[in-house]
């Protein structure tokens, strides 16, 4: 020891050396613990990733309002085939006349009350045939709109999932924190009093005394506020998740990553639900400028109608009228005061704004994807650097510590020593952390954030279900066939 450190050695309180080695168990018993909290994925576990994101694709409430907005969207297309079916009303009506006649006929006078109760029923029956095009267009407009909302609920599966992965490594870091912070905390507690007992015995000052003090105050600092943070992030995930979090471990799961920067690029900007979403906006914004330019065209419909009328009479019987109609009628548009031009106008100018936001959710995409991929590059080099460091950290831990024994080192350089490698071990739960969601967010900006593409164990749901049930429904209220 004395060649290595070049320094001779003396002798030492056995109390000190004792509580040294004590500190050195404890310290290495926290290396352990503290890495298997984000590091070690084999050991017994009460939650795991796939299991939340399970239970947020089933009960996020997020996710399920979106479903709901594209159910309801999905009636738009019967509501627009319904133009294609023939109207039915039924009419009638009852009155009550009571005519009192009085005069004089062939020289007599002639005094008489009549009271009339006429009544009809009618059936009329309206078949359009044609519209200027609008019910082809408005179905055409509400087929796209339900094809951007089926996007945009992928979008929302997919902000769901990431908001999950998220809060799972929130709370899987916030524990690893804070199980670093109290071995740390217990590490300088030994620390203090193995200080105190050199100080007992005159090898150190009060000034060691007072620092060793003041390190362990701010250790225990940094362990309330990671139980705090804890708290919080066990707060995030019940809400996105829907239940609480057990002791999480590390995720075993990883997704599928595209091999190279361009690949991803090229799949954000076609395959990002965002940009399909718009992309099937646009298209449904085009058939609204044909909606109401059809106001403008001829419309032809097959009109008829039965009726049945009674009169009858206190003074005589009762007369009963039958009367069936059938006919074509055509309407044809002069002149609307403007408004359809204007109208149209609008309309045309709603597909360049509509084309625009294409542009612009391309644009937003490309750069998400790009962010996402750099971060991940980034955090995994910093991973490999926090390690180097760390086995550096511990080397130098180790080297001031017998350098103390033999005093060329003070209780403040054991200290300093001790937060690097707190430091840097908290450094490397956060990287790890950052790379598993940089990672996942990386396959959100290119479309694969999905329970499909995730394979999670759950019961997909299907968006096609409820539009095929609606979509040729001429009547009733339930959904179902």
């Amino acid at each position: 020891m004395a060649k290595l450190f070049g320094r001779a050695t003396r002798r030492t309180n056995p109390a000190v050396s004792a509580a040294i080695a004590v500190r050195h168990a404890l310290l290495a018993s926290s290396i352990l613990a503290a890495g298997a909290v984000l590091l070690d994925a084999d050991r017994a576990v009460a939650a795991n990733l796939t299991e939340a994101l399970a239970a947020a694709y089933n009960n996020n409430p997020t996710l399920l309002a979106e479903r709901a907005q594209l159910r309801a969207t999905d009636e738009g297309v019967p509501q627009a085939l319904s133009n294609w079916r023939p109207t039915v009303t039924v009419s009638g009506s009852y009155s009550f006349q009571n005519n009192d006649i009085s005069g004089t006929v062939g020289g007599f006078s002639q005094d008489s009350n009549i009271k009339l109760h006429p009544r009809s029923v009618g059936v009329n029956i309206a078949q359009p045939l044609y519209r200027g095009g609008r019910t082809v267009a408005q179905t055409a407009q509400a087929e796209n709109l339900v094809e951007a909302e089926r996007a945009r609920t992928v979008a929302v599966e997919q902000q769901v999932l990431s908001d999950s992965v998220t809060a799972y490594m929130d709370t899987l870091q916030a524990q690893a924190v804070l199980e670093l912070s109290i071995n740390n905390e217990q590490v300088l507690r030994r620390q203090l009093e193995a200080t105190q007992d050199r100080f007992r015995v005159g090898e150190v000052t009060r000034t060691d005394v007072a620092q060793a003090e003041s390190r362990l105050a701010s250790a225990s600092s940094d362990r309330i506020t990671a139980e705090g943070t804890l708290e919080t992030s066990r707060a995030t995930y019940q809400r996105v998740i829907g239940e609480p979090p057990g002791l999480l471990t590390a995720p075993a799961e990883r997704p599928v990553l595209p091999a190279k920067r361009d690949e991803i690029i090229a799949l954000a900007a076609s395959n990002n639900p965002n940009v399909v979403s718009a992309q099937f906006t646009e298209a449904a914004a085009r058939e609204q400028v044909k909606v109401v330019r059809g106001q403008l065209l001829p419309t032809i419909s097959v009109v008829g109608s039965v009726q049945r009328g009674v009169d009858s009479s206190t003074s005589f019987r009762g007369l009963t009228a039958d009367s069936e109609t059938i006919g074509a009628q055509l309407s044809v548009p002069l002149y609307e005061g403007g408004a359809i031009y204007s109208q149209t106008r609008q309309a045309q100018e709603t597909v360049g704004q509509r084309r625009s936001q294409i542009d612009d959710a391309r644009r937003q995409v490309v750069q998400a994807a790009t962010q996402a991929y750099e971060t991940l590059v980034a955090n995994r080099s910093k991973i490999e650097s926090y390690r180097i460091a760390i086995r550096a950290a511990e080397i130098a831990l180790e080297g001031v510590q017998q350098e103390a024994t033999v005093g060329s080192r003070t209780v403040l350089d054991i200290l300093n020593a001790e937060q690097d490698l707190f430091t840097q071990r908290v450094n490397l739960v956060r990287a790890q952390h950052d790379e598993i969601v940089s990672e996942f967010q990386l396959v959100a900006s290119v479309g694969r954030l999905t329970a499909i593409d995730l394979r999670l164990p759950v019961a997909l749901y299907d968006v096609d279900k409820h539009y095929q049930e609606v979509r040729n429904k001429w009547i009733g209220f339930d959904s179902s066939k």
